[in-house]
């Protein structure tokens, strides 16, 4: 192991084991790299320019502590956040898993009829049908192939997407050289826009509850190799930069392709995928349209998969904390198999409307996310951890800066909903 060796490791080592520890971290990646990327970055790209670049680096900066939380306190404890919640009491764990239920069916629909329109640019089926079959697919992926499959196969997907919308967006900036810069927009910040704003950052980059996903990964990545604290910080660190550059990378694709066209993004799921394929085909030229179309369902697809493990992983451990069961890989199928069948009810309910389901699922994140992080806050500044592994003064201030401003957004949405 690394921290065995009595022989000096050469550098190119010491990254191959670093890429190899490599995984939670990138699924994190995955699961945020969906809607609120391809949706909502380049949505606010495509209707505002460049007005709202500094939001969205400023929502990653302000969840960070509470996202770091979920690697931090697994590789230094060797428990997951769950069982970090329940040594705080049992009434915190009840409430998390209270509202990571509500949170897993919502977030399931939302994530799987995007897959779904994708789908649709290649299969002539109804959104519904090809919804069915995304979560059919997925959870025979999980229930046969299980982390081992997720974490190869995540890696490449996001590969692949993440050179190809760098060539898109470099295409961008070069079609845009030496053109006027367009400087009339419209106003993002008009009160009308509250609820956009807000289910942007809901899922930016990705529910606070995806922390306790990352602690649940870090632990069966360490059923097949040894993770040290500092690889594991590693890990979270790269997949957490890289969902931030990235966000800013889709919303400069929005401003610089469509922003300005007249062009608005419909409800439609299918006429939504395919305004986004024709976005990258417009810098990326007409014969890259299909290749850009099943790599971003690739990626929608490898995001409803990590959804669905994710949600399914925490609600099985919460249940089998407050319970006292055994582990179960029964248990863990059926909770999957159930979270998929009221997401597929949530799809029927939104007749194929995504951008409406989105937007609901995104603010209900939003909603939700100051408890997430209150109870992350909580348990890495509490005296059950160790002391050299709680926040210390910059992450503490950091996280009371977060918590300040997650609730201050939270109290202008709900007076603007009531008062609209």
């Amino acid at each position: 192991m690394l921290n065995q060796q009595s022989v000096p490791i050469s550098t190119l080592s010491k990254i191959k084991i670093l890429f190899k520890a490599t995984g939670p971290g990138i699924l994190m990646a995955a699961a945020a790299i969906g809607a609120s990327h391809l949706v909502a970055s380049t949505r606010a790209g495509a209707e505002y320019g460049w007005q709202l670049a500094w939001l969205v680096l400023a929502v990653n900066l302000v969840k960070y502590p509470f996202f770091a939380a979920g690697a931090r306190y697994t590789a230094a404890t060797g428990e997951s956040l769950l069982e970090g919640y329940l040594r705080q009491g049992r009434g915190y764990l009840w409430l998390f898993t209270g509202l990571n239920t509500i949170a897993a069916v919502a977030s399931t629909a939302g994530v799987c009829m995007l897959t779904a329109a994708m789908l649709t640019q290649f299969i002539p089926l109804s959104i519904d049908v090809l919804a069915l079959i995304v979560l059919i697919t997925s959870l025979v992926l999980l229930i046969v192939g299980h982390y081992k499959w997720l974490d190869n196969i995540t890696k490449i997907i996001m590969f692949v997407l993440t050179i190809s919308t760098l060539i898109a967006v470099s295409l961008a900036f070069s079609n845009q050289w030496g053109k006027p810069i367009m400087t009339t927009t419209a106003d993002a910040w008009q009160w009308a826009n509250v609820g956009f704003l807000v289910a942007m950052m809901g899922w930016m980059p990705a529910p606070i509850e995806v922390s306790a996903w990352n602690s649940l990964w870090l632990l069966e990545k360490q059923k097949s190799q040894t993770v040290t604290p500092k690889q594991a910080i590693f890990d979270f660190n790269l997949g957490y930069i890289t969902t931030a550059i990235l966000a800013l990378v889709f919303l400069a694709l929005g401003a610089l392709v469509m922003h300005g066209s007249g062009e608005q993004f419909s409800d439609s799921g299918a006429q939504f995928a395919n305004q986004l394929i024709t976005l990258y085909s417009q810098v990326m030229g007409e014969n890259s349209r299909y290749l850009i179309g099943i790599v971003a369902f690739l990626c929608i697809f490898s995001t409803t998969v990590t959804v669905i493990d994710g949600y399914s992983r925490t609600l099985n451990m919460g249940w089998q904390l407050l319970t006292k069961a055994q582990d179960s890989p029964k248990r863990l199928n059926m909770i999957m198999l159930l979270m998929s069948a009221l997401g597929l009810g949530l799809i029927l309910f939104f007749k194929g409307a995504l951008l409406p389901l989105l937007e609901f699922v995104m603010i209900l994140a939003f909603m939700t996310t100051v408890i997430f992080a209150w109870l992350n806050f909580r348990l890495m500044t509490s005296k059950t951890l160790a002391s050299k592994h709680r926040y210390g003064k910059a992450m503490v201030g950091l996280s009371w800066f977060g918590l300040l401003y997650l609730v201050g957004f939270a109290i202008v949405f709900i007076y603007w909903y009531v008062t609209k």
